[in-house]
């Protein structure tokens, strides 16, 4: 004797119905979530002040053909990204200070013209040197223009 078989009707989801959960579920959840709001930082800059040495520290220039001045000496030329007469007497700089246990402070000048790659160089030497102490100013001993104004303009 054979027995029938019977024939399983085919399964099928019902889309709709979850579509509908899900969007029930999304809209539950953005109803009570909280909005974020913007906050402002709390973002104190220095006021403008006159930017000298420190007593032990060192002033480099970059004037605008790309001379590099240590405390009004020239050092190095004009061409190369390489500074090794600079990476010298920052070093012997540092081992100076180090040997009195000060702080090597050095602050950059570069004039307005000078290209970026000019400062990255005299900041890779500061770097090869071992210092880090390095504070920037103008060519004229002050802060730039608009720094230390805390006021969004």
């Amino acid at each position: 004797m054979r027995i029938p078989r019977r024939r399983s009707a085919a399964v099928e989801l019902q889309m709709g119905p979850m579509v509908d959960m899900v969007f029930l579920l999304l809209v539950f959840f953005m109803v009570q979530a909280q909005a974020v709001g913007e906050r402002e930082l709390g973002l104190h800059l220095p006021q403008a002040a006159e930017a000298a040495p420190a007593p032990d520290g060192r002033r480099i220039e970059i004037r605008p053909g790309g001379q590099v001045m240590v405390d009004g000496a020239p050092v190095d030329g004009t061409g190369g990204r390489d500074l090794p007469g600079l990476v010298a007497l920052l070093r012997r700089f540092r081992e100076g200070c180090d040997a009195r246990r000060s702080p090597a402070l050095v602050t950059l000048a570069p004039a307005d013209e000078v290209p970026h790659q000019r400062i990255t160089d005299v900041l890779n030497a500061c770097a090869e040197a071992g210092l880090a102490g390095v504070t920037f100013a103008g060519i004229d001993g002050t802060m730039g223009e608009g720094e230390g104004d805390d006021r969004a303009r």
